[in-house]
């Protein structure tokens, strides 16, 4: 299966009222899509997220070329090689070249890994609670109670980008407007020392909602980490930004996560991902992808959820749920697939099962201009 030909589509979508997390506020979402052809017609999709002018040189410039004419067939390699130039098109390749094998395969890229465990996997809402607006706190309540009628039966929002009674009030308003009915993830990026953090563990005895705390210190304190989980009633999660397993491992050796939280275009790979997911299962850990960013990166981290077994049998086969992002962003509808009270339905085509909104790919497409 010679590579015979690689398209491009660099998207980007200005934000109409900017949001953001603890890193600061956005003011567009982007999105690079490739789609890898071989000589016999055969096709697949990959995606990454990055700056865009940089992205579209690489891939134009060097990972066109290296690929043009390799068999399709040598993912490893050529995704070995590709993500020593950059992590995330490597990530992209990745997907395509899987996509690709499936196909080739005549089987779904959940056969192709060996079959699912379940037909559908939960999900929760993913917000960015922050914005410019001076009432960025009701503006964050609005959201949340959209989304909980749509049938969310868990949420994420943000902490550590304001001072620490603000963002206590934030949690008061949802939990009072409705968000205690459900359960809720507080998510860091990594903003607190552990001293702040710990200010957390009077309002969790008060909270029984609280599924975990995300990412609350910086990852080059492990032994805060270690500290933290020890002292805290609710389970801390991250890893985010972790490129693959040897990444994780000094973290689960340590023991300072419950919850690890891989992401597709941040590891070195799909199947780099897959061992992350694997790893925690050796270390009995929970595993909860993160996959804000990229609906065809998300399908793939819940194909990798459906063929993951479950990391007790004290579960009864239940599995960790995958982030939705449910902010202003076009993008999550490229690929057509959407929760229903909370779960989403793993197709079962061939490849991914799944076409690509051409569109809003179309509709999206970046000229080229600064943004």
């Amino acid at each position: 299966m010679k590579i015979v030909q690689v398209e491009t589509f660099p998207l980007l979508h200005r934000l109409e009222k900017p949001y953001g997390d603890a890193n600061g506020v956005k003011r567009y979402r982007t999105c690079y899509l490739i789609r890898v052809v071989t000589e016999s017609g055969i096709d697949g999709w990959g995606e990454c997220v990055d700056w865009l002018p940089a992205l579209h040189v690489g891939f134009t410039k060097r990972i066109i070329p290296y690929l043009l004419g390799k068999q399709a067939g040598s993912r490893m390699p050529l995704v070995r090689t590709i993500q020593k130039w950059h992590q995330r098109a490597a990530s992209a390749v990745s997907m395509a070249l899987t996509e690709i094998a499936a196909k080739a395969a005549d089987c779904s890229v959940c056969e192709l890994w060996g079959g699912r465990y379940r037909e559908e996997i939960p999900v929760y809402a993913s917000f960015q609670s922050y914005s410019d607006e001076p009432q960025w706190i009701s503006r964050s309540v609005s959201n949340v109670e959209a989304q909980l009628k749509k049938g969310f039966k868990q949420i994420k929002v943000k902490i550590g980008g304001m001072s620490f009674e603000e963002d206590v009030r934030h949690i008061n308003a949802l939990q009072h407007a409705g968000a205690s009915s459900v359960m809720l993830i507080l998510d860091a990026n990594q903003s607190y020392d552990a001293a702040t953090a710990m200010k957390w563990e009077r309002y969790f005895t008060e909270w029984t909602n609280i599924s975990w705390l995300e990412e609350p210190l910086p990852f080059d304190q492990p032994k805060d980490y270690v500290l933290l989980r020890s002292r805290l009633s609710v389970p801390v999660a991250g890893g985010e930004n972790m490129k693959g397993a040897a990444q994780f491992a000094p973290l689960l050796s340590q023991r300072c996560l419950d919850i690890i939280q891989p992401d597709v275009m941040h590891a070195n790979g799909i199947d780099e991902f897959r061992d992350c997911l694997q790893l925690a299962r050796y270390f009995s850990v929970r595993a909860s992808a993160h996959a804000y960013d990229g609906s065809l990166s998300r399908l793939y981290a819940l194909f990798a959820q459906a063929c993951l077994p479950p990391w007790s049998k004290m579960e009864n086969n239940q599995i960790e749920p995958i982030e939705w992002d449910v902010m202003e962003n076009p993008f999550t509808d490229i690929i057509s697939l959407q929760p229903t009270k909370g779960k989403v339905h793993i197709p079962k085509g061939k490849g991914i099962g799944s076409e690509i909104n051409m569109e809003i790919v179309n509709r999206y497409k970046w000229d080229g201009s600064a943004y």
